[in-house]
C-alpha cells in the first residue's frame, strides 16, 4: 500500500532539520559497523499484529546473539514514516535499519537517490534470494531510475500480503446474506444491508483504505499487461480508458447507494479497523497486516475473510522490505537482524500470528484460519494475481490518491475530476523519467 499502508499506531517522531549533503549506496563491505554496540531499528507494526509480534521475538533473538549490542527499538507509524523518511534518511539521524514501503514512489525513489545501501552481495552470500520467488522479487529489486522489478536488491521482504474482504459472520447470518462470488452478488448482498439501514463498509478515508477500494473495482476491468503499463511503464495509461473510469465513477456510485459513509473521508485507518472490530459494520476492505491483530482483538462475534468477488487481480505485494540507509552506522548488524526474521523458527511464528510469512514450513502452522490465508496469498502467486498498490507509480502519489478518494467520498469531486488529478502527476513522472 496497500500495499500500499497502513498508520496503525502512532509514535514520537525524531525530527531534524540538519541535512546532510548527500549519501551513496552500494559496495559496502559486510563488516562495515560489526564492532557498533548500538542497532537503532524502526518499524511502524502494531505489537498484536502479526508482524509485531514476530519482530519483537527477531529482537529477542538478536539481543541473545549480540549480547553486547542494545537494540534502540523506535515504534512509528506508517504515515510518518512515508511523509520523513527523505529527509530523515539523508541525515544523521538516520537509523541502521527499518521498514519501508515498496514500489517506486517510495523504496525506488530512495534507492535513486542514493539514500539506500544496495543489499545484493549479501542478499546472494546468505541465501535470500532462494526463499523468494520472482514476484516477490519484484518490489526487492530497483533500477537505476528507482523502477522496480530488475538491477539491485536495495530491501529484503520477508511476508507477503494481500487486500481481502473482512466480514462479520453474525450480520451476514442475520441478514441471511450468503458469502458472495461475483461483484453482482456482493453489491447484491450491500444493498440488503442499506435496505436494513446498515452502512456495509467500515471506510477510511483520511488513509490508505479508500483508494485500496477504488483500486479494486478498477482491477475488476483490468488484466496483466494493464498492470505492467501502470506500475511498470511498459506502455501508456489512458486515464479515461475502461480500467480506471470504471473504478472512479463505480466507487462514486458506492458512495450515492450508501455502501460507505460519507463521514469516512475523514476516517483513519486505525479508527476504522477499531470501529469493525466493535461489530459496527458488517464489512471491511483492507489487508492481510489486520489479520492478526483481529484475530487477537475481535471477542464478540464469528467472522472469516474473502477474495474482492470476481476478481482475478488483488492488491496486493511482497510485504514491506527491510532497508539500511546509506548512513547507517551498523550495516553488519542490519543483516544479521534480517537473516534472523528470514529464520524458520521466526517465520513459523509470523504464520501461526496471522501473517503471510515467505518461507515458513507449512506443517507447522497450525491454525486452520491461518492456514487459509496463507493458502489465498500462495493461490494468488502462483497464478500471477497480485496487482501492486495504485499509489506505487510516482512520488507522492499516495497523498494525491488520498485527496482524490476523499473528493469521490465527500462529493466534493466528480469521477472525470478524480481521473484527472491522478492523471497529472502519474504523465510528470513518466517526463521526468524520459518516458
Amino acid at each position: 500500500m496497500i500495499t500500499s499502508r497502513r498508520g496503525l499506531l502512532a509514535g514520537a517522531f525524531l525530527m531534524t532539520t540538519a541535512l546532510a549533503l548527500g549519501a551513496c549506496g552500494g559496495g559496502d563491505s559486510a563488516d562495515e559497523g560489526a564492532d557498533a554496540k548500538t542497532l537503532t531499528l524502526w518499524h511502524y507494526e502494531g505489537p498484536t499484529s502479526a508482524m509485531g509480534v514476530a519482530w519483537n521475538k527477531a529482537i529477542e533473538i538478536f539481543k541473545t546473539k549480540h549480547p553486547g549490542v542494545e537494540v534502540k527499538f523506535e515504534e512509528k507509524s506508517f504515515e510518518q514514516i512515508q511523509q520523513n523518511a527523505q529527509m530523515i534518511l539523508n541525515s544523521d539521524s538516520a537509523p541502521d535499519i527499518l521498514e519501508y514501503n515498496k514500489g517506486n514512489a517510495t523504496a525506488g525513489l530512495l534507492s535513486k537517490q542514493g539514500l539506500l545501501t544496495d543489499l545484493s552481495d549479501e542478499v546472494s552470500k546468505r541465501g535470500w534470494d532462494a526463499k523468494l520467488s520472482g514476484s516477490l522479487q519484484t518490489t526487492a529489486k530497483y533500477d537505476d531510475d528507482g523502477i522496480m522489478g530488475s538491477g539491485k536488491f536495495y530491501g529484503v521482504p520477508n511476508y507477503g500480503e494481500y487486500v481481502m474482504v473482512y466480514y462479520n459472520k453474525a450480520m451476514f447470518d442475520k441478514y441471511k446474506i450468503a458469502v458472495p462470488t461475483s461483484l453482482a452478488e456482493f453489491t447484491a448482498a450491500m444493498d440488503t444491508f442499506v435496505k436494513n439501514k446498515v452502512t456495509p463498509l467500515a471506510v477510511g478515508g483520511a488513509e490508505y483504505p479508500a483508494q485500496q477500494i477504488f483500486y479494486e473495482l478498477a482491477l475488476a476491468k483490468a488484466d496483466r499487461a494493464f498492470i505492467d503499463d501502470y506500475q511498470l511503464y511498459k506502455h501508456k495509461v489512458d486515464f479515461n480508458g475502461p480500467v480506471l473510469s470504471y473504478g472512479a465513477s463505480t466507487f462514486a456510485d458506492w458512495v450515492k447507494k450508501g455502501y460507505l459513509s460519507k463521514d469516512s473521508a475523514g476516517i483513519k485507518a486505525e479508527d476504522m479497523g477499531v470501529s469493525w472490530e466493535q461489530g459496527k459494520f458488517p464489512m471491511l476492505v483492507s489487508g492481510s497486516w489486520w489479520y492478526g491483530r483481529f484475530a487477537s482483538e475481535v471477542k464478540n462475534f464469528d467472522w472469516g475473510t474473502f477474495l474482492f468477488p470476481g476478481n482475478s487481480l488483488h492488491p496486493g505485494s511482497s510485504g514491506n522490505l527491510w532497508v539500511v540507509p546509506a548512513k547507517s552506522k551498523a550495516k553488519s548488524l542490519a543483516y544479521d537482524f534480517i537473516d534472523i526474521t528470514m529464520s524458520p523458527e521466526v517465520q513459523n511464528l509470523l504464520g501461526n500470528s496471522g501473517g503471510v510469512p515467505v518461507a515458513a514450513d507449512p506443517a507447522a502452522i497450525t491454525d486452520a484460519k491461518n492456514k487459509e490465508l496463507i493458502a489465498n496469498f500462495n493461490k494468488l502467486t502462483s497464478s500471477d494475481g497480485l496487482a501492486f498498490y495504485p499509489d506505487w507509480p510516482a512520488p507522492g502519489y499516495y497523498d494525491v490518491l488520498v485527496a482524490g478518494t476523499q473528493g469521490l467520498i465527500n462529493g466534493s469531486k466528480t469521477p472525470q475530476a478524480f481521473l484527472d488529478e491522478i492523471a497529472k502527476p502519474y504523465t510528470e513522472n513518466l517526463a521526468d523519467l524520459g518516458k
